[in-house]
């Protein structure tokens, strides 16, 4: 009798350790995109103009990221986010309505990410995970069926604000590039919008920009107590959680904050910016200059947000297993912010452009430190498949987990490509950083320019003549990258057959 009680006990001893290391496996996760938020737009990276409390918070108690780079604009970000694939691989270079040129000198991109690849959403929900994709979503395009034949002859076009025609073929037979057909569990705000005031004839003029109630989304159900889009969307993500608190639940809570329109949270607010003096370590002034006060605005209020998830977090017991990773998809809107510490800003390949801020928190889990190493948007894929305990996956990645870094074990690094086949802010490029240096190969020129990030973090100084060994080297590196991926450049690239 004694024998079978000690083994009743060993047994029920045995069950609840397995089913805690199960748990501590698949933790909780909510992956907070900003649309827009430069690296420099939050406090704990230096600036005392954007105030950014919350977020702070979780940079000083957990891990930041001081070397995290993304593409220059939002399409290829979140189509290599989503994908772990390269944008050239899914077509994806640019914001197709922004990108400029013709046939031969540009490779014009699709709007659609095809089914052929798999979303990180997909494998996470057969490992068991509740997962919401909340706000912009931007990997569908307006009209799938124009981008049957590829490469396209001109840049894809959009329908005109407030213009809802195309509903009806999006909830329908276009559904199986939405987020519900690609392992989520639900969508508030995702559509192929890639700002909120679409809904609005008047777009960027109108009062609401989508931001103030109502939001004229259609992908959102209008709530009568609705007045903000970044506060509702966060009462989306708290509902999602203490729905899901009985398993692991995967939050894509991806804000439309702070993207243009500059709309003000309030005036008491909008009032506070403008009257801040000059940031001498940014060069931000927005005294009486309500767009750039705005701003200001909108990032304090998607900081708030913030802090209401930490809160929830905290009085639903849920905090011990949830790791909180916050970033933003591109680089500064030089409209809407600026910061002389870096070069260029969202559609450029210079600093200012691809360099975005990143805070992974997991509270006893990960111990405070700041990285060094470079991360690109391509190594979330497989880090949310380690985070998960995801072992099988077949599918091809183009980037590498960070865990072994957040964990304080040994990482590879490895450089970081990009490649941009249309014309933005600039020509088409090619890039690649490798430790402190970064090369950039301008693809109908074949310029190139060399940097040292490590003593020239503004790109001030092209060291391309006088590092001539180092821009061999990298030159070497990014060619070859090119040619044993296939990587297509435009037709009027003399760089074609090299």
């Amino acid at each position: 009798m004694k024998i079978f009680s000690s083994l009743i006990v060993v047994f029920i001893a045995g069950y609840f350790a397995m089913n805690l290391s199960h748990a501590e496996a698949k933790p909780n996760i909510i992956f907070i995109m900003a649309d827009d938020l430069g690296w420099g737009d939050v406090g704990y990276n230096g600036s005392k103009w954007v105030e950014t409390p919350n977020i702070d918070a979780l940079a000083n108690s957990g891990q930041v990221f001081d070397n995290a780079y993304s593409y220059p604009t939002c399409s290829p970000a979140r189509a290599a986010l989503l994908t772990g694939k390269q944008s050239f691989k899914t077509q994806v270079y640019g914001v197709p309505v922004l990108e400029k040129g013709n046939n031969k000198t540009s490779i014009f991109s699709r709007g659609t990410v095809q089914l052929e690849h798999t979303v990180y959403s997909e494998p996470l929900k057969k490992a068991g995970y509740k997962l919401a994709h909340l706000g912009k979503w931007h990997i569908v395009g307006p009209d799938p069926s124009v981008e049957v034949n590829y490469p396209f002859d001109d840049n894809l076009s959009q329908p005109k604000n407030g213009d809802l025609s195309w509903l009806n073929d999006h909830k329908n037979k276009y559904s199986i590039y939405y987020p519900q057909a690609r392992g989520f569990d639900l969508n508030v705000g995702g559509s192929w919008w890639g700002d909120p005031a679409r809904g609005y004839t008047e777009g960027y003029k109108s009062k609401s920009g989508g931001y103030i109630a109502p939001f004229k989304n259609p992908f959102i159900n209008e709530k009568p107590d609705d007045q903000w889009l970044t506060d509702r969307l966060t009462d989306e993500a708290i509902a999602f959680m203490g729905k899901n608190a009985d398993s692991p639940f995967f939050i894509n809570l991806h804000f439309y904050a702070p993207h243009r329109p500059s709309i003000p949270r309030s005036e008491e607010l909008l009032k506070k910016y403008q009257n801040k003096e000059k940031e001498q370590l940014t060069g931000r002034d927005s005294k009486a200059k309500r767009e750039l006060a705005a701003y200001g605005t909108l990032v304090e209020s998607l900081d708030q947000n913030v802090g209401r998830l930490v809160d929830f977090l905290e009085s639903s017991g849920l905090r011990e297993n949830t790791l909180i990773i916050f970033t933003s998809d591109n680089g500064f809107n030089s409209i809407q912010s600026t910061d002389t510490r870096l070069r260029g800003a969202k559609g450029s390949i210079y600093e200012g452009g691809v360099k975005v801020p990143m805070v992974a928190n997991w509270p006893s889990k990960i111990s405070a430190t700041r990285h060094e190493n470079l991360v690109s948007v391509l190594d979330y894929f497989p880090s949310f498949l380690d985070l998960a305990g995801v072992q099988d996956y077949t599918g091809e990645l183009d980037g590498s987990s960070f865990t072994p870094l957040m964990f304080g074990q040994p990482y590879q690094q490895k450089p970081i490509f990009w490649h941009i086949n249309t014309a933005y802010k600039h020509g088409p490029v090619s890039a690649v950083r490798e430790g402190q240096y970064k090369l950039i190969q301008f693809l109908l020129s074949g310029k190139v320019e060399l940097f040292d990030l490590e003593n020239d973090p503004s790109e001030r100084v092209d060291i391309s003549k006088s590092h001539l060994k180092i821009k061999q080297k990298l030159l070497t590196k990014l060619v070859d990258w090119r040619a044993k991926n296939s990587v297509p450049l435009p037709p009027a690239s003399p760089l074609n057959g090299k």
